[in-house]
């Protein structure tokens, strides 16, 4: 089925901004892009009309208006005109936007200016696409993000931007910048912004990921940002801004959103239902295809542009007719775009002259400053949040200076991201505020577990604030709630926990826990449960009708088994009975017969193990012996006997040994072990003697009781002896001295002794255990006896200390743990120096320089390694013994004219690093370089400075080999005890700790290399205030004016004098007043004087230091003669303005909260001054620090700081002078105000 072609969108764009697709029209059955935006401030085509329906183009829904703005394209043309395609194309459904996104059009505002609104679309021509934009047309304004577009494109950072996407819900997108770092000085810093101001850094989880790499071959950084399971609300506007010290450049990008693909035929009734028909929409309407098939004349095409401004002239009751005329037939759309087009412009508000910002953002915890400027400095302004009025408080401070008015809300939280204005009386200006919250990071990383199938795992970690939020994650993939039979997820203030109830083989792998600041990870081993035998079963030598026991105890408790004798079960019976009681399990055998001997086994239940051992009958045989027989030992071999002579017994197990015994008449019998008797028939170590048997019993045996055993017997007819070796087989001792020997990115090598003791039996090999430093868990790190005594143990995390144990194994066996190892940091060797360059060369040294490496790692830098090799050569020499700390080396002892090569290598705990080699070779030859004075600028005129200045000269130079400088002042050397010289390789330092006359002259610098120099020369003056002039006198008097003459000073002070500055004075009271500044003539004439009054002058000398220290005076006066008329006023007479105290300003009652400082005034005239006295509830208010008076010219302040409930009460002011008294009175009611609820 042929699709309908979709119609280009009928805002215009600028041809090189972004074009997002999401402005067009979607397809019968979609939906459209959410959120769409088309760019503010784009002017329309206003002549946009449809293509004819002869065109045999499918027809154009009906789109909801967009309320004034750009209107569809069929706004004109009704659906009956539009002829369609052949075939089956279906009409396209009317646009419908997703819910709560934002409509594509509402925002396509018209710029301020010439910019008016769209009226009509134009399909795109041909196979146009989706997503295509029209041209603006001339003289259009452009829009605001170009501009700024076009201003962040200066500093060029950016070698690849971010490209305008369109996206599908449900699936995962990424976006992609990179960064030319090759001119910049530090590492530069990426934010990702959606709109203009919400930080994207702060919402990374979930939702959104983030990635940084750096190649170092070509200095390029790239970031990249991954949306994951993209939603309708990731529509919309994004920015990605990067900065790096002082140079800053950023780039926008749009993302639209569609939605899935769904199959046409299951949608197909979606394009008859109305979208904008109020109270009938979602209503089936099939006019369009009964309509599509009349046949119409053409009309001629009216220019819509007439018909809008017709229907802004028209009355109300002729829309309708018009819309007819002209095929409007959506007559809701055309009344909601002509209501905007009536709107009238906002007046222009002159009460503010710089407004709010549009949004401000501000960290939580941190200060906001809000500003703003009136026209009136005098006005008063209101201060609103959320429509609620700000009173001046602790946490809001107004102010007001000047013509600025200013909002400061101190330690911003989640409470405070609100909107805010400023009114003064009808005027506003409005602001929106985001408090973003500071990135979470982790205080307690995640330990390892390493547990057996069914336990009970529980991942801990600690983070910065309380409340975070953090995600989970199983490898990569996210653990959620929903799988609460396997995991739960627990939060207690800062600690949050992962538990898995019973642990599965599934479960094991790598968990991580991800906060916007940080993240960490934990290994999780699951092992299938082990069953150890704490206790076997022992072989057993008994008689007839005795009883036989086999007994043996494991771990679990649970475990249930199965006795089998010689590969068959046993079965219970009155004489045979097994039991289970906890960990221990019981066959007892009463009245045992000659066919229970045989193999016994004892076999778990669910587990590949067995228990064996032997029950031996012993079966007596009487034969007749002569009454004189000699003794005799009858000695079993068998059971625990390994040989003929030596019994091994387990640590800890019994051993019974019965000895057969004949002889006539009854023999006795001795053990012995060595020289000692053993004669004891109780005890840990007995003999029990019977009829023809003695028994040999050790209970619970020990290490000491290996040894010779000798048995003998005697009787008259003779003696017999038996010698037996008992060995104690037992666990190993722990291994000793465990250490750590070397480490490195994520391994670490441990090595250990065996133990000093085997327990008897041969060390089979060992068992590896690590914990984290400070953590009570340990980590199992193999399953299988491990034969060798050194271990490299891997998959550690870098920069994390650990610790380390180990078992030692044997037949018996496992040994108790061994001392922990000594903390030791899986580290990383350090990446090669960088920037490694030969600062200078002589003919026996070469120095050179070079940088930190890029990537340094938790080890840090211990110092570096210098060598050097012949050309050609392979062997390197190492340069300096001991590690150098500094970025810089001069390799000595060099031979003259080798080229040879030099290399730097890194060194920390974890060995050497890569050496950074020099490229070319270098020949060990003195540079010959000519002697060059480096005069500085200031220094190339006169150098003047006052007298008791410091002079710090600094004058830089090069050549080579070192040049000699010498300094001279007039032509002889400088005198070190008035001047300071100090010299280096590269330059001259000339001071003088406190300038005098007498270092005033030409101070000449000469560096010479052999028979080569150079010279430069300064002329320093310093100079001071001149002296006096000389001989000031009044040469003539005439009318109201009088002349003066002068000499220069004799010292002028070491400069020339600038001018001089002459004062006058009345003889009657000899107050100066300042006639001439800066007069450069050594005569003056002073004009306007004062008709009876005789005057003095004096005269000062200027030069660069100022004023002299002392002026001249003339040495006679000046007098105005009287002429005239004489005048006689009356004497003045004084006004009394004494008056009695009186209080111009009264007390105000007061009500105020408990804990803030409040103050009362009020104001009071009287002459003479009045005492003030302030009173609380009639009581004068002493010298208490609580309060704080204040007078300021008749202004009287009370302070009273941190309010509480004691402070309330009647407040009064007593003013007292000698002619009355006046009093005052308020009342001050302190408060105490609940915990405010947040919002």
């Amino acid at each position: 089925m042929p699709e309908a072609k979709e119609p280009a969108v009928a805002e215009a764009a600028p041809a090189d901004a972004a074009k997002p697709k999401a402005a067009a029209k979607p397809k019968a059955g979609a939906k459209p892009k959410a959120g769409a935006k088309p760019k503010a401030g784009a002017k329309p085509k206003a002549d946009a009309k449809p293509k004819a329906a002869a065109e045999a183009k499918p027809p154009v829904e009906e789109a909801k208006p967009a309320e004034g703005e750009a209107k569809p394209a069929n706004d004109e043309a009704k659906p009956a005109e539009a002829k369609p395609a052949e075939g089956d194309a279906k009409p396209a459904e009317e646009a419908k936007p997703a819910e709560g996104d934002a409509q594509p059009a509402e925002e396509a505002k018209p710029a301020e200016g010439d910019a008016q609104p769209a009226e009509e679309a134009k399909p795109a021509e041909g196979d146009a696409q989706p997503g295509d934009a029209a041209k603006p047309a001339e003289g259009d304004a452009q829009p605001a993000e170009q501009e700024v577009h076009e201003m962040t494109e200066l500093t060029g950072l950016f070698v690849e931007k971010p490209d305008n996407a369109c996206a599908t819900t449900g699936k995962n997108i990424t976006f992609t910048a990179k960064v030319d770092s090759t001119n910049l000085l530090r590492k530069p810093t990426m934010k990702w912004l959606k709109g203009k101001w919400l930080d994207l850094g702060s919402k990374a989880g979930k939702h959104l990921q983030f990635k940084e790499t750096y190649d170092r071959n070509t200095k390029i950084y790239t970031y990249e940002m991954t949306m994951i399971k993209v939603v309708a609300g990731d529509a919309g506007g994004y920015r990605c801004e990067v900065t790096s010290k002082d140079k800053c450049d950023s780039c926008t990008f749009e993302v639209s959103v569609e939605a899935a693909h769904v199959e046409e035929s299951q949608n197909i009734l979606q394009a008859f239902k109305r979208s904008d028909a109020g109270e009938d929409e979602g209503d089936l309407d099939f006019s369009a295809l009964l309509k599509a098939a009349k046949k119409k004349k053409e009309q001629p095409k009216i220019d819509e542009q007439d018909v809008w401004e017709l229907l802004k002239t028209a009355h109300p009751s002729d829309y309708e007719k018009i819309a007819f005329q002209y095929g409007i037939t959506d007559l809701r759309g055309m009344l909601k775009r002509l209501k905007k087009m009536k709107v009238v412009e906002p007046k222009k508000c002159d009460a503010f002259l710089k407004k709010l910002e549009a949004a401000y953002s501000v960290d939580k915890g941190k200060r906001m400053v809000l500003t703003v400027e009136v026209a009136d400095p005098d006005v008063q302004v209101k201060w609103l949040k959320n429509g609620q009025e700000i009173k001046q408080s602790a946490k809001y401070i107004l102010e007001a200076s000047g013509n600025k008015r200013t909002l400061i809300i101190n330690k911003c939280n989640l409470a405070d991201d609100a909107a805010y204005e400023c009114v003064i009386g009808d005027d506003k200006c409005f602001t929106e505020v985001f408090v973003k919250e500071p990135p979470i990071t982790i205080t307690k990383l995640l330990d390892d577990y390493h547990v057996v199938v069914g336990e009970r795992v529980e991942f801990e970690v600690e983070v910065s604030e309380e409340g975070a939020h953090v995600i989970w994650m199983k490898e990569e993939e996210e653990l959620t709630r929903d799988q609460t039979h396997k995991y739960r997820f627990k939060k207690d203030g800062k600690r949050h926990c992962l538990i898995i109830n019973e642990a599965q083989l599934e479960d094991m792998g790598m968990y991580f826990v991800y906060t916007n600041g940080g993240h960490s990870k934990g290994e999780l081993e699951v092992e299938e449960k082990q069953l150890e035998v704490l206790q076997s079963i022992s072989d057993l030598t008994v008689k007839a009708t005795e009883q036989a026991m086999f007994k043996c105890e494991v771990s679990d408790e649970k475990v249930t088994g199965t006795w089998f004798k010689d590969g068959v079960e046993v079965v219970a019976s009155d004489r045979i009975k097994m039991t289970h009681f906890g960990r221990i399990h019981k066959l007892v055998i009463d009245d045992v017969k000659p066919e229970d001997a045989g193999d016994y086994t004892f076999v778990p239940n669910g587990y590949a193990l067995s228990i064996s051992a032997k029950l031996n009958f012993l079966e007596i045989k009487i034969d007749y012996v002569p009454r004189q027989d000699p003794p005799k030992i009858h000695l079993d071999t068998t059971g625990s006997m390994v040989s003929q002579n030596t019994i091994i017994v387990v640590a800890g197990n019994k051993l019974r040994l019965d000895v057969e015994i004949t002889g006539e008449p009854a023999p006795t019998v001795c053990w012995m072990k060595g020289d000692k008797v053993i004669s004891d028939e109780e005890g840990r170590v007995r003999v029990e003697n019977k009829k023809d048997m003695s028994s040999f019993v050790i209970e619970g045996a020990e290490r000491e009781d290996e040894g010779n055993y000798i048995i003998t017997v005697t009787n008259p007819a003779g003696e017999d002896k038996a010698k037996l070796f008992v060995k104690i087989v037992d666990v190993p001792d722990p291994p000793e001295n465990v250490k750590c020997t070397s480490v490195g990115e994520d391994t670490a090598v441990i090595v250990w002794e065996p133990p000093k003791f085997d327990g008897g039996a041969p060390i089979k090999g060992y068992l590896m255990e690590r914990k984290k430093k400070g953590s009570s868990r340990w980590t199992k790190l193999n399953f299988d006896i491990y034969e060798s005594t050194t271990y490299t143990a891997k998959r550690m995390i870098e920069g994390v200390m650990y610790e380390m144990r180990v078992f030692a194994v044997n037949g018996i066996g496992i040994s108790q743990p061994s001392q922990n190892s000594k903390p030791f940091m899986p580290i990383a060797p350090t990446s090669a120096p960088t920037r490694l360059i030969v600062d200078d060369v002589t003919d026996s040294t070469c120095t050179l320089k070079w940088l930190d490496p890029d990537r340094i790692g938790a080890g840090g830098i211990d110092g570096y390694i210098i060598e050097y090799s012949k050309e050609g050569d392979t062997e390197w020499v190492q340069a300096n013994k001991d590690l150098v700390e500094r970025n810089g080396y001069t390799v000595r002892g060099l031979p003259v004219g080798e080229k040879l090569n030099f290399r730097v290598v890194c060194v920390n705990i974890a060995g050497r690093s890569q050496p950074a080699t020099l490229q070319q070779p270098v020949t060990i030859r003195e540079i010959v370089e000519l002697p060059k004075i480096r005069l500085p600028r200031e220094l190339r005129t006169k150098y003047i400075r006052k007298v008791g200045d410091k002079i710090n000269l600094v004058i830089p130079f090069q050549g080579k080999p070192r040049p000699v400088a010498i300094w001279t002042k007039d032509g002889e050397p400088v005198d070190p005890k008035k001047v300071g010289v100090r010299n280096s390789n590269v330059d001259t330092v000339l001071f003088i700790r406190s300038a005098e006359r007498d270092h005033t002259g030409k101070y000449t610098l000469t560096v010479q290399i052999e028979n080569m120099e150079d010279k430069a020369s300064i002329d320093i003056r310093i100079v001071e205030k001149p002296g006096s002039p000389i001989g000031v006198k009044v040469t003539d008097v005439w009318g109201f004016n009088a002349a003066l003459e002068w000499g220069p000073p004799s010292d002028d002070g070491n400069c020339d004098i600038t001018g001089y500055s002459i004062q006058k004075a009345d003889k009657k009271t000899m107050e100066w007043f300042t006639v001439y500044e800066h007069n450069r003539r050594t005569h003056c004439t002073v004009s306007d004087l004062v008709m009876g009054n005789e005057y003095m002058f004096r005269v000062y000398s200027e030069n660069f230091c100022g004023l002299s220290e002392e002026p001249a005076f003339s040495k006679n006066t000046a007098t105005i003669a009287k002429t005239g008329l004489t005048i006689n006023q009356a004497a003045f007479k004084e006004k009394d303005m004494s008056s009695s105290p009186k209080f111009t300003q009264p007390l105000i009652d007061r009500s105020v909260v408990a804990g803030y400082s409040t103050a009362i005034s009020c104001a009071v005239r009287g002459f003479p001054k009045p005492k003030i006295i302030w009173m609380k509830n009639k009581m004068i208010i002493g010298e208490d620090p609580k309060f704080l008076m204040q007078n300021n010219q008749g202004v009287l302040t009370l302070n009273i700081r941190k309010t509480s409930l004691f402070d309330g009460g009647k407040y009064s002011c007593k003013a007292v002078n000698d002619l009355g008294e006046d009093v005052v009175e308020c009342k001050l009611e302190v408060r105490v105000i609940q915990a405010e609820k947040v919002e």
